[in-house]
């Protein structure tokens, strides 16, 4: 195995032990808690690119699927993708993957790592939302209200925040940008 791989393999694997340990830092908003795990999947993204910051949030996803409680309040299990979070989840991936290829295609530049950033969490509503109305039965209104808009203010300074954690990280932590296959 190649020393780089390896090297992925551990910093993929550090994201979702921290992406994790997010989850532990919650604050109940009715069906859908405000947490810390979104930041660490963003970052995943942006440190790591599409295919190794997929691969960090699902290894986390694993975990927690297999009952590991590695879900908002210390949960587990398979009966989180199907509950009112289950598309939250599942844009979790979705937005490691999208941020990790916006960034890929960056070359660095701030503007575009930042505007990746927010997609990352949009990304997150986007899949979040449709699933929490499906499940509950809420009105579109409703699920917007409930499932995004208490959580923007918040996100949008986690998304600051992971840009700015990827701007100081990725010179001592990553020296090459160039994506590997997992």
């Amino acid at each position: 195995m190649p020393l780089k791989q390896l090297q992925y393999m551990v910093y993929a694997s550090l994201m979702a032990a921290l992406t994790a340990a997010g989850a532990y830092i919650h604050v109940p908003l009715g069906p859908v808690p405000m947490v810390l795990q979104n930041l660490f999947v963003v970052l995943a993204g942006l440190l790591f690119g599409a295919r190794w910051g997929f691969t960090s949030v699902a290894i986390y996803l694993l975990a927690g699927a297999l009952g590991i409680p590695v879900f908002a309040g210390g949960k587990g299990g398979i009966a989180h993708f199907m509950g009112p979070t289950g598309g939250y989840l599942l844009g979790f991936a979705a937005a490691a993957f999208i941020t990790g290829t916006i960034a890929e295609r960056s070359n660095e530049r701030k503007i575009l790592e930042a505007v990746a950033a927010v997609i990352g969490f949009l990304t997150v509503y986007a899949l979040g939302v449709p699933w929490l109305k499906a499940v509950t039965g809420m009105s579109w209104e409703k699920a917007v209200v409930v499932g995004m808009l208490p959580f923007l203010p918040g996100d949008m300074i986690k998304a600051f925040l992971a840009f700015t954690l990827a701007r100081a990280i990725r010179p001592v932590v990553i020296r090459s940008r160039e994506p590997i296959s997992p």
